[in-house]
This record gives C-alpha cells, structure tokens and sequence, in this order.
C-alpha cells in the first residue's frame, strides 16, 4: 500500500540539534515542507556519507522553506556522542531525531523489526503534514541530497500549479507540462 498522501501520526521525539536537546512534535512539520531522511544508525558506514550530504546542501533546503530531519533508531544521546566523535558528522546542523522505539519509523514503514534499524527512507512532507514523495533503499545503497532537493522543489512546483506535472530530470525554471488531450502519445 502506498504512503502517498498519507498523514504522519502524532508524535514526540527528542533530537539532537546545534549542540543541544529538543523536543521535535508533528506540531513542528505543519505550515512548512519537511524531509524525513530515515538511516539504520549512528557511527555505521554508509550513513556518515549520506548525512554529510545533506549537511552540504542544507542551506538550499533551508532558502526553499524546508526542514531537514534525519532519524535512526539510536536515543539523542548517541547523535550527540557521534557528533562529538566524527568530524564528518560535526558540520550536520539540522535536527537528528532520536526514536528509539521505533514508532516513527513504523508509522513510515522503514521499521526493521527482527534489527531494531530503519531502512534508508526518505520522504518529503507538505505543510498540511502528507507524504507526497518518498523513496527507499536497501540499507547498502546510500541517497543524493541533490535528487531529494529535487523532488521537494518539484512537490513545491506541483502544490502551487495544479495544472502542471514536472517531468523527468525536471528543475525548477525549466518547462513543465500541462496534462491534456493534445498531449496523449505526442511525448
């Protein structure tokens, strides 16, 4: 079944963000787009790579009105020793959110029951706190910022302009198209 449209469910969760403790509730995705990067866990191999990435390009999620989340199964103790330790993951200032319980990783079906581990999932979240994108990966196939950047301006595209879809390899200011009649079998 797909996630697509879904509402994420209510939930409190403690996170680790610019050197300090917070709360982080549905309440905070509501009015504003919101990425949730889900990896299997702190002070691994391929994560590191991945959160470094989004790190790189967090300003244009920011410029565009979107907020990075990532999430792992590990408790926001554990997000701040492995800031403290690697200096790969000591440049990430978006929020690392804790759930150790695994509830938001079950509501967005990454749960790996029999590990205790998300799968790599990302999912981008409309203002009113739907799934309109997501993608997941085995946990040995690491993800581009650039591309989720991409999907997330895409979904902006499309929220504003309803009588346009974004086609492949679309970025924003390029063409799009306007689904009609005229087009069946032209493309």
């Amino acid at each position: 079944m797909s996630l697509i449209n879904k509402a994420v469910a209510d939930f409190s969760v403690k996170a680790f963000v610019n050197g300090d403790f917070k709360d982080v509730t549905k309440a905070d995705l509501l009015g504003k787009w919101s990425v949730f990067v889900f990896y299997p866990a702190d002070f691994t191999f391929v994560c590191p790579t991945e959160l470094a990435d989004l790190a790189d390009h967090y300003a244009e999620f920011q410029k565009i009105g979107a907020e990075v989340y990532s999430v792992s199964t590990d408790t926001h103790f554990v997000h701040k020793a492995w800031h403290d330790a690697s200096e790969t993951i000591r440049k990430i200032s978006y929020p690392m959110l804790a759930d150790p319980t695994g509830k938001l990783a079950r509501d967005f079906d990454v749960y790996i029951e029999e590990e205790g581990l998300a799968l790599r999932g990302s999912f981008v979240i409309d203002p009113q706190g739907k799934i309109v994108a997501y993608e997941v990966n085995a946990n040995n196939i690491g993800r581009e910022a650039a591309e989720l950047l991409r999907k997330v301006q895409a979904a902006q595209f499309v929220a504003e302009h309803g009588d346009q879809v974004c086609p492949a390899k679309w970025r924003p200011g390029a063409e799009t198209l306007k689904p009609s009649l005229d087009l069946v079998g032209k493309i």
